[in-house]
């Protein structure tokens, strides 16, 4: 892309809220569950999405708006795609219980696997680009290796399903959120995990009785939110014994049901979240005031993330099948 090159060499400067709506695409026929931009910077322009309408598609969300590619390998709604560390190859999985792992270019399918439950989640590891995890409606997390097509891990936690996971810097640890909450207690909501040995390192991290439909990290410091169903963010140490942060909370937003995701900017100076009523928020990460909303979308708007590369750039996907990139 001509437009990311100029910023390929530069560090990245800091992020502003876009106002102004650049693209608006709409070729899914169904809720899109996950947005990703492909995270080779040189490809940058690439985002990719998953969707109930049982597609994959990869568009240049930069330069021109177009859907490039569309994947259709999956009999289900497809709830979780993921671009590998080189972007050659998109991992994805969904209602149909089924594993792929799919060329880009030629969209033939390099690894395929049917798994006893339907997946919701799925996450690389952020050193080891051939493993991945996989969580969904079951008690067990997996860590699969590519390469051989097999499990190489099992995480066993008496739940019923996995909502999100995140990988801790380095990927030794990692956090599952589940929806253990019951009425007496609210343990095992957030899980911690060493990475290596599967053991469980903490389940008492967040004690309101509220599940966390989806967990981001802080680009630069150690800490990390969870979006919760309470409608509002929780910020968490991302070391031993992640405590919560109670001086901060971000709320505002609605949450109603909806995997509602959130994240930092590249910068870490803001928080960005989708909400059910299809605005987008914007608070200031240090203060965990609302610095803006945006009416991005008339559906409940489930993800919201920023370019990589180019400042300010945002992309916005809703539960009507619609993504739109601002700036």
């Amino acid at each position: 892309s001509e437009l990311i090159k100029p910023y390929l060499g530069s560090k990245y400067k800091s992020t502003e809220v876009p106002k102004s709506l650049i693209f608006y695409m709409s070729k899914h026929s169904g809720p899109i569950n996950e947005i990703q931009w492909c995270p080779v910077r040189e490809q940058s322009h690439m985002l990719l999405s998953a969707s109930m309408d049982k597609t994959v598609k990869v568009w240049d969300a930069v330069d021109t708006g177009c859907c490039l590619k569309t994947y259709s390998c999956h009999s289900c709604a497809v709830r979780a795609a993921r671009w590998s560390s080189c972007g050659r190859r998109i991992l994805s999985g969904g209602f149909d219980s089924t594993l792929h792992l799919t060329d880009v270019e030629t969209g033939k399918q390099i690894f395929s696997s049917k798994t006893e439950f339907r997946i919701s989640v799925l996450k690389f590891h952020p050193t080891e680009s051939n493993v991945f995890l996989c969580g969904g409606f079951s008690p067990e997390v997996k860590a699969w290796d590519i390469r051989t097509s097999k499990v190489l891990r099992v995480y066993k936690a008496a739940v019923q399903q996995t909502l999100d996971v995140l990988f801790l810097p380095e990927g030794r640890e990692f956090l599952t959120s589940t929806d253990a909450v019951s009425r007496d207690s609210a343990d095992r909501t957030i899980i911690a995990w060493d990475f290596q040995s599967a053991a469980k390192i903490s389940n008492q991290i967040f004690h309101e009785r509220y599940t966390c439909p989806s967990l981001s990290l802080h680009p630069k410091e150690s800490m990390f939110v969870a979006q919760t169903n309470g409608n509002y963010m929780a910020l968490f140490s991302a070391q031993r014994p992640y405590r919560i942060n109670k001086k901060k909370r971000y709320e505002g937003h609605k949450v109603e049901g909806f995997a509602v995701g959130c994240e930092f900017s590249p910068d870490g100076t803001l928080l960005v979240t989708g909400s059910s009523d299809g605005k987008v928020f914007f608070y200031n990460y240090h203060t965990s005031r609302i610095i803006r909303t945006l009416s991005a979308h008339r559906e409940a708007c489930v993800s919201a993330i920023f370019h990589p590369v180019l400042p300010s750039l945002l992309a916005t996907c809703d539960w009507a099948g619609e993504i739109k990139i601002w700036q």
